[in-house]
């Protein structure tokens, strides 16, 4: 059993997938790391600062399968250091002095930075497909019930008809603004770090820009225009982006929750046998998927503020907020992307109850109808008048039973006219 829900066997596909803890696992981890070292080494080497000799060794051993991962952990917890056990280990694998031309110039934040980038870079990759495969779902739904004429709601309560294409349609377009949100932040967020001790590249003296460009090069990142060791508003913007398209997730499962229930039942999450609602009444339908991902919404969203407080970093070189970072960012990716592809399950495959969606259009009796009759006769009283008239009609019917187009013809100031 795991001590969190993302590393239970038991629980950890409800709030993350097999590829985001792959993602964020260990060994991917030091492997990112690795890949930051051997980087470096191969454009270091390219420009005469190390002998390309060490770098083609390190680059041949910077494989995380190289590294006893559990006498890493052993050396981290007696230097209280995570990258110094790691290049020691690296010295031990590689053959002749190459050991000694590891991490030439760079800082521990440097590594450890650009090697959270290259995850987040690989967990985006997954949250947007899982979150264009659900806009394709819901614009299809869009495009097949656009003449389905179901009840809107207001408050919680009837409002006018409209039809359930349009309600997937809202969905669609909000989903297609959070992946423009997502793809408008790579560039602000996708960024290398490489810039040494407190970030003015002094160990490579006149070299340093050059090396910073052609790692970033190597490696598939934006180059940043200074440091971001205590500038961290990219995480936090990061987190903020996450938050708002987890939360269009959860709103949308919301939807079908609510319109799921028994009195409503206009939509359905996807259901097979053997789906259990409960341990004691068998007649049980429940909306769990649906459940999850609000759930997981409202845990994404609580995650923002996180991204906030990690910006407030001192000086130059601040771990407070890289251990604050380290807690979340990738907790915050795994929920992030098991919602997105639940609601791309659910939305592939809803139930959709037009018969019901029928049915609850006249429950009310024709009052669905109100603005209609208020705008037609505004023509005639001006629209305040009507409004009063209308009003009065519809009040007398909820209270007293009949239908709406009774209670118009009964209205004296029908009658009379």
């Amino acid at each position: 059993m795991g001590a969190y829900v993302i590393d239970s066997a038991l629980f950890r596909d409800q709030f993350s997938t097999e590829k985001t803890r792959q993602i964020f696992s260990d060994e991917t981890t030091v492997q990112r790391w690795l890949d930051v070292e051997a980087a470096l080494a191969r454009v270091q080497a390219r420009m005469g600062i190390i002998p390309k000799k060490a770098a083609r060794e390190i680059d041949a051993k910077a494989r995380v399968e190289n590294i006893d991962l559990a006498k890493l952990k052993r050396e981290m917890d007696r230097t209280s250091h995570p990258i110094v056990p790691l290049l020691r280990a690296m010295k031990d694998v590689c053959d002749g002095e190459a050991g000694e031309f590891i991490h030439w110039g760079a800082t521990t934040q440097d590594i450890i930075d650009t090697g959270t980038i290259l995850q987040i870079k690989d967990a985006l990759a997954e949250i947007e497909g899982h979150l264009q495969e659900t806009h394709r779902n819901v614009c299809k739904l869009a495009t097949r019930y656009r003449d389905l004429t179901m009840v809107a709601r207001s408050h919680g309560q009837h409002a006018l008809p409209i039809t359930f294409g349009f309600k997937a349609a809202v969905w669609a377009e909000e989903i297609r603004r959070n992946l423009q949100r997502l793809e408008q932040l790579k560039p602000r967020v996708l960024v290398g770090q490489f810039s040494g001790a407190v970030g003015t590249l002094a160990a490579l003296g006149d070299q340093g820009i050059a090396v910073q460009k052609a790692l970033f090069e190597e490696l598939g990142l934006a180059c940043p225009e200074i440091t971001w060791h205590v500038s961290r508003d990219g995480i936090a913007e990061l987190a903020s982006v996450i938050a708002i398209c987890t939360t269009t997730l959860g709103k949308i499962a919301h939807e079908v929750y609510a319109l799921q229930k028994t009195e409503t039942a206009e939509l359905e999450e996807p259901f097979t046998m053997g789906k259990v609602g409960s341990s004691t009444m068998p007649h049980k339908r429940n909306p769990p998927t649906c459940e999850t991902i609000v759930a997981i919404s409202k845990i994404v969203r609580s995650t923002a503020g996180l991204g906030l407080e990690a910006m407030m970093a001192e000086h130059e070189r601040d771990k407070i907020a890289l251990q604050v970072e380290r807690e979340f960012v990738s907790r915050m990716l795994c929920m992030a992307d098991a919602a997105a592809t639940k609601l791309a399950f659910v939305t592939g495959n809803l139930t959709v109850r037009g018969d019901n969606m029928e049915r609850n259009l006249f429950i009310q009796k024709g009052l669905l109808l109100s603005e209609a009759v208020m705008m037609q006769l505004g023509d005639v009283l001006g629209r305040q008048e009507a409004h009063e008239v209308v009003y009065a009609v519809c009040m007398k019917v909820f209270e007293e039973g009949g239908t709406f187009k009774e209670g118009l013809l009964a209205d004296p100031w029908f009658r009379n006219t």
